[in-house]
C-alpha cells in the first residue's frame, strides 16, 4: 500500500490536495496518508522576548496541529489511514526529510500561484519537486479561488 505525504498549511488551497487524494482513492487507489504542517522557525525577536524557548515550540506545535485538523478530519471521515506530523523550519527541506524518515512513496500537494514571493524566492512546491526522491503530484489551484 502506498504511503502519500500531503503537506498542508491550513488554507483552502492546501485542502485541494486532500480532495484530489480522496478522488484517487474513490477510483481505487489504496493508500495511507501522512499529513504534515511545517511551521516557520521562531525569529530573533521572538527568541529574545520569550522567557522560555520551549513555550515558543509548544505554541508552534499547537498551531501546526490546529492547521492539520481539517485535512486529517476529511481523510479520517473517508475511512483512510492517516497520521500527522508538525515540524518547524524550512518547509521544502523538512518535507523532503519527512519523505525519507516516514518512507513515503509519493507527495500530493497544492501548487499555488505564489505571486511575487514565489517569483523571487521560489515556491515550496517547486523546491520539493527538485528535492524529492519520489513522484510529486501538484494540484493546480483554480483561478477563481482567492489567494491565501
Amino acid at each position: 500500500m502506498l504511503k502519500i505525504l500531503i503537506p498542508v498549511d491550513g488554507s483552502e488551497q492546501a485542502l485541494l490536495a486532500v480532495h484530489h487524494a480522496l478522488r484517487l482513492v474513490g477510483e481505487g487507489l489504496r493508500a495511507r496518508f501522512l499529513v504534515a504542517n511545517v511551521q516557520a522557525s521562531a525569529n530573533l525577536y521572538e527568541l529574545v522576548v520569550a522567557h522560555d524557548p520551549a513555550v515558543l515550540q509548544q505554541v508552534s506545535d499547537a498551531a501546526g496541529r490546529d492547521l492539520l485538523r481539517p485535512a486529517v478530519a476529511l481523510l479520517s471521515a473517508a475511512g483512510q489511514q492517516v497520521e500527522s506530523v508538525v515540524a518547524s523550519g524550512d518547509p521544502a527541506q523538512l518535507l523532503a526529510e519527512l519523505l525519507e524518515s516516514h518512507a513515503c512513496d509519493a507527495v500530493i500537494m497544492s501548487a499555488r500561484g505564489g505571486g511575487l514571493r514565489a517569483a523571487v524566492l521560489g515556491s515550496v512546491s517547486q523546491e520539493l519537486v527538485q528535492r524529492a526522491s519520489v513522484p510529486v503530484t501538484l494540484v493546480k489551484v483554480p483561478d477563481g479561488l482567492p489567494a491565501p
